[in-house]
């Protein structure tokens, strides 16, 4: 199983190879309020609206591979929250804004985390750091 989260369902454009995967995998919708009807995009499925994180944890336990998060801040946080982040990759932008959304929990709980590697892009200098989870 090769497994995206999303929170936004644009429909990509065939013809580009990111596109085409994208249109291909399954897609698993975390939405409050769109309805199984609303998901246009091919491979999308909705998560059960009162039990996301359960579900969750239901994909996590199936074989397959990895399960990635995009579009949505506030998801993101429950899965840390819930202790079901395998790996982080965050990219720090030499730009400094001084707001926006957070990631992270806000109930003042560490979760101490192991550097994997890090990789700086050339031209825009963007740090780009994966770390997982220490003791995993």
């Amino acid at each position: 199983m090769d497994a995206t989260i999303k929170h936004a369902i644009p429909i990509l454009p065939a013809g580009d190879p990111f596109a085409d995967r994208m249109n291909e995998i399954p897609k698993y919708v975390a939405s409050r309020t769109l309805t199984q009807d609303d998901l246009t995009w091919p491979g999308s499925t909705l998560l059960p609206a009162d039990d996301a994180i359960g579900a969750i944890r239901q994909l996590r336990a199936q074989d397959g591979k990895a399960i990635q998060v995009m579009g949505s801040a506030s998801l993101a946080a429950q899965l840390i929250e819930h202790d079901l982040v395998d790996e982080y990759r965050l990219m720090i932008e030499p730009i400094l804004l001084g707001g926006g959304k957070t990631i992270f929990p806000g109930d003042g709980q560490a979760r101490p985390l192991e550097l994997v590697s890090t990789t700086t892009t050339t031209g825009t200098g963007v740090l780009i750091c994966t770390y997982r989870p220490a003791g995993r």
